[in-house]
């Protein structure tokens, strides 16, 4: 019998380190480690030594508990330094009958990355067609076979610092592994959470993470906004700990057993959460609390998830699709699990709002949490997105939902 190998994906994030392995053929999970994470600020990797210290030991307690043979890997990589770019370039067909090549998509696309970086230090990690242009005719699908003399492409360009990508690599010490295999997380969000439907009609995904949070835009089935922010569920604890004064350990725990950020009527309950106090002698010991309202909570994590939507309703500003995402806003990761998180995004986006979670991965349990680590193993077919086919019952419902738009 033919023994089953192991695609693994690898999330590095702030407050985790997530490793998922599939059989490629079926989607299904074979193991999930988690694991503490050291040395990431913001999404980003400062101490890439730590992590591969950490990933190394996760991998040797799977080779330990599950021996199944690994047969590729692919990781995700984070934070602000993320940046798309508009670029556009041309080229003339190659072939003697005129017809687009293979050679000619790959021409173009090569020549849409040769782009002034405004730092020597940043790369073009991926390159997002947004629209194909042959002997002036606007073309939205591949035109690969079509004929004509002048190929155009207009992308988006992602963006990366050489630094970050360097730090990914040496957080994998003894794994080999190329750019190709590293994933940008907002992109791996969408490719876990984002159907074709979804992305056609327009859609914004918010991931609320803990060191960071990100938002990516689609319309049309294309790319159009990304952007990753430096405020994440982290900044809630903190938030949390200097309003009650408290260790970061108890705030966190407040949150999680208690937190809500959407104000509701009947908030004065008072709750009064048991500390522990680990100085005084056990036979001396005083039962202490911490006690606060609700309302005084809900006050400090709404304030500081309206932060987060702020930042996102800028990137949605930028292109002009404010109210007009008929498939609305879908938010992940470890700071969806907040209560009232939904109601609050209805108000403050005016737009319909669901947690995401990945369905296309069989045998996990339906965790917000796991969204990045899953999209990384769902990106390996999918590196550079992929165009979706007119849809002409969608664009009636966009149009309908339009017209309710003031």
């Amino acid at each position: 019998m033919v023994k089953v190998k192991a695609t693994i994906g690898i999330d590095i994030g702030t407050d985790t380190i997530k490793i998922l392995g599939i059989n490629k053929d079926t989607n299904e999970a074979l193991f999930l480690e988690v694991h503490d994470s050291y040395g990431v600020q913001k999404g980003r990797i400062k101490e890439p030594t730590e992590i591969a210290k950490i990933i190394n030991e996760m991998l040797e307690n799977i080779e330990r508990k599950h021996a199944y043979p690994i047969e590729n890997v692919l990781v995700n990589i984070n934070g602000s330094k993320l940046e798309l770019i508009p670029n556009s370039a041309s080229i003339s067909v190659g072939r003697a009958d005129q017809k687009v090549s293979e050679d000619d998509i790959s021409r173009v696309r090569e020549e849409v990355k040769m782009i002034n970086l405004q730092s020597n230090n940043k790369k073009i990690l991926e390159v997002f067609p947004r629209e194909w242009t042959l002997d002036g005719e606007k073309e939205s699908r591949d035109p690969l076979g079509m004929q004509g003399f002048k190929l155009e492409l207009e992308a988006m360009l992602l963006s990366v610092f050489n630094a970050d990508i360097e730090a990914v690599i040496e957080s994998l010490d003894g794994i080999d592994i190329s750019e190709e295999n590293i994933v940008p997380g907002p992109i791996a969000d969408a490719n876990a959470i984002l159907s074709p439907s979804q992305k056609e009609l327009g859609v914004a995904l918010i991931n609320i993470g803990a060191g960071s949070s990100s938002i990516i835009i689609y319309e049309d089935g294309k790319l159009l906004n990304m952007s990753v922010f430096p405020i994440g569920s982290a900044n809630i604890t903190n938030d949390i700990a200097i309003g009650f004064q408290t260790e970061i350990e108890v705030a966190e725990e407040v949150k999680k057993k208690y937190g809500n950020c959407f104000k509701k009527t009947g908030q004065a309950k008072k709750i009064n959460f048991p500390l522990e106090n680990e100085d005084i002698e056990e036979d001396k010991k005083k039962k202490e609390y911490l006690s606060f309202t609700e309302k005084e909570l809900v006050k400090i994590i709404e304030a500081r998830v309206c932060e987060i939507f702020e930042f996102a309703q800028e990137e949605i500003k930028r292109v002009s699709k404010q109210g007009l995402l008929p498939a609305g806003i879908i938010i992940t990761g470890g700071g969806s699990n907040l209560s009232g998180i939904i109601d609050l995004a209805k108000k403050e986006f005016k737009l319909p709002a669901r947690i995401g979670y990945c369905k296309e991965i069989k045998g996990i349990e339906k965790d917000a949490t796991l969204s990045t680590v899953c999209g990384v193993l769902l990106s390996r077919n999918d590196k550079e997105g992929s165009f979706v086919p007119e849809n002409k019952l969608l664009k009636r419902i966009k149009k309908m939902f339009n017209n309710f738009i003031p």
